[in-house]
């Protein structure tokens, strides 16, 4: 736990490619989060990859063309 007494978060760090936490991270234009827990901040790129996916074929769908 932080000093606040909240539970950590963690988030995916673009620069060093890992999981950092609330103690110890980058600055935040090299993160992804936060996280509840590190699994889930490890997946992050895994999750962006998916969204991506999903927001393209809503814009084909409204283009009227099939991908």
């Amino acid at each position: 736990m932080s000093d606040s007494g909240e539970p950590p978060r963690y988030y995916w760090c673009l620069r060093h490619q890992r999981v950092e936490s609330d103690d110890s991270k980058c600055p935040v234009r090299f993160l992804l989060g936060p996280y509840p827990t590190r699994e889930a901040a490890t997946d992050a790129l895994e999750q962006v990859q998916q969204r991506n996916d999903e927001w393209d074929a809503e814009d084909a769908r409204w283009r009227g063309s099939a991908e």
